[in-house]
Parts: C-alpha cells; structure tokens; sequence
C-alpha cells in the first residue's frame, strides 16, 4: 500500500482495497480541523505543553524540544490520537489568539499581524492607496508666518517620520 498524500495539506489519501480506510479518513479530518479556519493558543513555543487540551494548536518555535522535535514552525495540535503537525506553506494564515491578530507565513517565517496589500477600500471607497510624491515644506510667499510654518513643518516630519507620506 502507498502513502499518497495531498498536494497541499499532505492529507492521507484513501487506497483502492485500502483496509480499515476510517484510518485514513479519521487522519485527514483530524488534519483539516486542525488547518482550515486555524486559530493558535501562541507562537514560537518550543516546548509543548504538559497537559494540553484536545482541539488546542500553537506554533512550534525555531528549536522544538519533547515531543515537537523536528517540526520547527509547524503547526502542531492535540487530539484525542496525540500531536498532529500541519508544515506551514507560504501563505498560510493562522489567527493568534495571544495577539489577538493574524499571522502569516512567508520567507519561512511567522509574522504577526502585518497586513500587506496594494489598497485599503471602505464602502467601495478607497481610504489608503499607493504613496503619492513627498509633499514639500513650506517656503517663499509674501507674508512671511514663522509660527504657521514651523506647525506644517512639525506636522509633515510627523507624518514621514510614521511613514505615512513620502519625503
């Protein structure tokens, strides 16, 4: 008999004349409870708990020790049958519990709530788009406003300092 698995998720695949196929079925349901919609209790942990909780899922750390040796950045959760462990792919999203956001990964690394995109659209309405030419300071002019310029000056520094324009 094979171990065919999944493209994605590596799934176990059930086989023509396979016996006892609840097997394998049982073991790709416990795998896609543990991946679609995945939330985890924290990240980067690397020793797993002493007494966890079926249906509970973490992020393995960079060093697993115990029973998560070997499977740095996984997602591992417990069921009924012990530790089961999803390798992330690039993409995959996990809601973090702990941070109360969502994690991401890519460049074979978790990252907490960083949202990336190219436009921020509320009702249809773009709020946020793509970064416009640096505005400039204030000069010239006929009525020299020392106070009023200094306040611009302050107010745009701000801004690029938070890099919300350019400059």
């Amino acid at each position: 008999m094979s171990d065919e698995r999944t493209s994605r998720l590596a799934l176990p695949l059930l086989q023509p004349g396979q016996a006892q196929k609840e097997t394998t079925h049982n073991e790709a349901l416990a795998l896609l409870d543990l991946t679609v919609q995945a939330s985890v209790l924290t990240a980067g942990t690397n020793t797993p708990p002493g007494a966890p909780v079926a249906g509970s899922a973490w992020i393995v750390g960079t060093a697993p020790t115990g029973g998560w040796t070997g499977q740095a950045r996984a997602i591992a959760g417990w069921t009924s049958g012990g530790w089961r462990f999803v390798a992330p792919r690039e993409g995959m999203t996990v809601w973090s519990i702990a941070d109360g956001q969502p994690m991401r990964f890519g460049g074979g690394a978790w990252t907490v709530g960083v949202l990336a995109g190219t436009r921020v659209s509320i009702g249809g309405v773009d709020v946020v788009g793509a970064r416009r030419a640096a505005i400039p300071d204030p000069t010239g002019g006929t009525v020299v406003d020392s106070q009023a310029r200094a306040a611009i000056g302050a107010i745009l520094g701000t801004l690029r300092g938070h890099g919300l324009i350019g400059g």
